[in-house]
């Protein structure tokens, strides 16, 4: 019996194109980290949508560079953006995203 033949009824082709799944497993291995997920929920929730690399360092009690580096990963795979500001870089997450992300936090 082929595998065709043993598929319920009801089952689905597969819908999702091999280029779209390789992007999604992209950005499920950006977000698939406690400290990741805490960032992002930071940013989504803060007032203006945005957070610093000292507030966010500041609020998990972690060093800037350890939040830098998770940060980059996410900044990596477009889910974030960085605006520089003299010294400080905020992070907000982008608009083609934003409600992705915001769903995935609920």
């Amino acid at each position: 019996m082929t595998a065709d033949a043993e598929a319920h009824p009801d089952a689905q082709r597969v819908s999702l194109a091999r280029a779209d799944a390789e992007t999604l497993a992209k950005t499920l291995r950006a977000v698939a980290d406690p400290t990741r997920l805490q960032l992002l929920s930071m940013i989504v929730g803060s007032t203006a949508g945005e957070a610093s690399v000292g507030d966010m360092a500041a609020q998990l009690g972690l060093t800037q560079p350890t939040v830098s580096h998770h940060l980059k990963i996410m900044l990596d795979d477009e889910l974030l953006v960085k605006d520089q500001r003299g010294r400080h870089a905020w992070y907000s997450v982008t608009e083609a995203r934003k409600t992705a992300i915001v769903d995935l936090l609920r």
